[in-house]
């Protein structure tokens, strides 16, 4: 409806009566406190998914029972888009199943969350381009435009509009000096969940892989998350279909459950929340737990679980090129590798 500089004005307008700066220093150890509580967010998360869930319910098909996806952290963005940019494309030439991103997304100006919403635009017109047929005709102002045809569906989307497989979580520096706001204009839901349809048996079973979305921004899942998983928000679905079958569970998350090491300062989870959360990883037969926040690189299994703790993708907190990213490869007989994926964009100051 709008022309893309209405658009941006309008954001701008939006955002703008905010009163927002950006983190002096991006600290991975910085305490976990926010201008919003980590219930009100839930209940805010619920609200809009009860009203969006079949937007928010990311379902997935693999091809042939096979698939990737790529996982970045604590981005941090600020005048510099190089890294998100990269991540996105990466994804994108790879034909990677999804993205996850572990919180710490961009600082909290509505400048930074500007740039950040023209990247993930870009990459959705790059990803409509790759997956989509582009349709093009002389709109009323006789200027060419061009929306996405998916083929399969035969839905036309806006440039927009098409669904990047984009999927953060939010982190503790996403929701400091009003972020939340922010975060939420983009991403709207900070606890969400999804499959992956991987194949199905000769009886008619059909196997799934669970994609867990966690809101641990706070240092804490809160009274109302805590409730919801107890009332089998996460699995409420399979508990109930006898044909609907589990085959992996990855958690993401932003808050990491273990220190990279004895004598690293880094705000985490109490000591009975962290059991609270081990326990339940193995009740939904997690096979990888990811998490971010620390900017620092950690590997573990515990009672037969990987725990991966990714380092910073930041400019800021590591200029130099680096294996940032994790990509996962599901596999069709159900086995599962993991490798680290380098990133290459240096700053332009570097």
């Amino acid at each position: 409806m709008y022309g893309k500089p209405m658009k941006k004005y309008i954001l701008w307008t939006m955002l703008a009566v905010l009163t927002l700066t950006a983190c002096d220093k991006v600290s991975p150890a910085g305490i976990l406190i926010a201008n919003t509580d980590v219930d009100d967010r839930i209940k805010m998360s619920r609200d809009y998914y009860r009203v969006h869930e079949r937007d928010l319910f990311l379902f997935k098909k693999a091809h042939d029972g096979e698939y990737t996806f790529l996982v970045g952290a604590d981005s941090h963005l600020t005048t510099d888009p190089g890294r998100m940019r990269e991540m996105l494309q990466i994804g994108i030439d790879d034909d990677d199943l999804f993205y996850a991103h572990l919180g710490d997304i961009a600082d909290t100006k509505a400048e930074y969350y500007i740039t950040l919403d023209e990247v993930i635009t870009e990459a959705k017109e790059k990803y409509g381009k790759k997956h989509y047929k582009p349709v093009t005709y002389m709109d009323d102002y006789d200027y060419p435009h061009t929306i996405y045809l998916d083929t399969v569906s035969q839905k036309f989307y806006e440039v927009k509009e098409i669904p990047l497989p984009f999927h953060p979580v939010v982190g503790n520096h996403d929701i400091t000096n009003n972020g939340w706001a922010l975060w939420t204009s983009l991403f709207h839901s900070s606890f969400y969940m999804g499959y992956v349809l991987v194949g199905s048996d000769d009886q008619g079973v059909e196997y799934l892989d669970r994609l867990i979305f966690l809101d641990s921004a706070s240092g804490t899942l809160g009274e109302e998350q805590i409730d919801e998983i107890e009332s089998h928000f996460f699995d409420n679905d399979i508990q109930n279909n006898a044909n609907l079958k589990i085959r992996h569970t990855f958690i993401f998350g932003h808050t990491n459950i273990f220190r990279p090491s004895a004598t690293e300062f880094a705000s985490t989870f109490t000591r009975e929340e962290t059991y609270y959360l081990l326990n339940k990883f193995d009740q939904w037969n997690a096979s990888i737990v990811f998490s971010g926040h620390v900017h620092a690189w950690d590997e573990r299994e515990v009672g037969g679980i990987t725990y991966l703790t990714l380092d910073a993708m930041s400019e800021d907190n590591n200029p130099g090129p680096g294996d940032y990213l994790v990509r996962v490869h599901a596999k069709r007989d159900g086995s599962l590798s993991w490798e680290r994926v380098r990133m290459n964009y240096t700053p332009i100051s570097q």
